[in-house]
């Protein structure tokens, strides 16, 4: 019941042309995942939970009162003809809340933190498309200024936040701010690279995190001593981190290479070199998950427990699907 209505609340804010609908959609999308993050009854799970839920809804009664307001002195529901500079100033700032863009990111690691890996990938994937579909259908109608805010300070933000983590949970919910921030940044001059952002993104993280779960690994210190267990994927995963951070020629290059080409093209080289600098902080956090991952020897008089090696039972398809999709797809451009 849970997955579908997750499944059908996305599907709903899809289709829909209509406020009070998308609205609803999201609404039943956040009821669904709630149970889901709080299944393990553990203190930091119902945590995450209660800080999710009151995040969302306070988006969702942001976007209802916009939508209203819009309606109010419109006199029309539809999505295209947000005309009023405050109702859609308030939409972009209730959906930006909804995917954790910076400022409004500080829920996201936090929550991202307090879950189990699969859970986590569903929040960091499956969750952005709703309230990214919206953003995509009222981007005209928004100020291209908070665009290109919100766009620099997430991708700086989640750059210079991951720095200093130990915890791959937090540190993946970073760099999942530092992609958002790609995609808003595009997104008024070309939605198409917007998707093809959101695309490669959804297919690298789920290569991330099916890999921790593979190896059950929540701190970098764990990554040290996956390479024993299973050689092969350890090489796979460096790529796979190698990729988010966006080197060719892997797929990460991609939507990095394509959004600066067409920064470059609109006449912005200012914001493109940023893009490409805040790029670089990002990288450097990769660089150190590679790093603690095949580049070092866990000691032998090491300060954590040895895991013990346990058959996973995860399905190792969706894990090579993923990785080979995060690897592979640069020839597409």
């Amino acid at each position: 019941t849970l997955l579908s209505s997750l499944g059908l609340g996305t599907t709903l804010t899809f289709a829909s042309s209509h406020w009070l609908l998308a609205w609803m959609g999201l609404e039943i999308n956040t009821l669904a995942i709630i149970p889901l993050m709080a299944q393990h009854h553990h203190p930091r799970a119902v945590e995450a939970t209660t800080k999710y839920f009151l995040t969302q809804a306070t988006a969702a009664a942001m976007i209802l009162f916009a939508s209203t307001t819009n309606a109010w002195i419109t006199g029309a529901w539809d999505m295209n003809n947000v005309s009023n500079p405050i109702a859609s100033t308030m939409i972009i700032t209730a959906l930006a809340l909804k995917i954790g863009l910076a400022p409004m990111h500080f829920w996201m690691p936090e929550v991202l933190q307090g879950l189990d890996l699969l859970t986590g990938l569903v929040l960091s994937t499956w969750q952005k498309l709703a309230p990214l579909a919206l953003i995509i259908q009222t981007a005209q109608a928004i100020d291209p200024l908070l665009l290109t805010t919100l766009g620099l300070m997430s991708t700086l933000i989640g750059g210079w936040g991951g720095l200093n983590q130990t915890q791959l949970r937090k540190i993946l919910a970073y760099s999942s701010i530092a992609h958002m921030g790609w995609m808003i940044i595009v997104l008024q001059y070309a939605p198409q690279l917007t998707l093809l952002a959101l695309l490669t993104y959804i297919f690298m993280t789920s290569a991330a995190f099916l890999t921790l779960k593979t190896s059950s690994a929540t701190k970098i210190g764990t990554l040290a001593t996956v390479w024993s267990k299973s050689p092969i994927l350890t090489t796979t995963t460096a790529l796979v981190l190698l990729s988010l951070g966006g080197l060719p020629p892997l797929t990460g290059f991609m939507p990095k290479w394509l959004i600066l080409q067409e920064l470059a093209k609109q006449n912005l080289p200012l914001i493109a070199t940023i893009m490409a600098l805040a790029a670089l902080l990002s990288l450097y956090f990769y660089l150190r998950l590679c790093y603690a991952m095949t580049l070092t020897i866990s000691p032998n008089t090491t300060t954590s427990t040895t895991p013990w090696r346990v058959q996973t039972t995860q399905a190792s398809f969706p894990l090579a699907l993923a990785t080979v999709m995060a690897l592979g797809l640069l020839p597409v451009t």
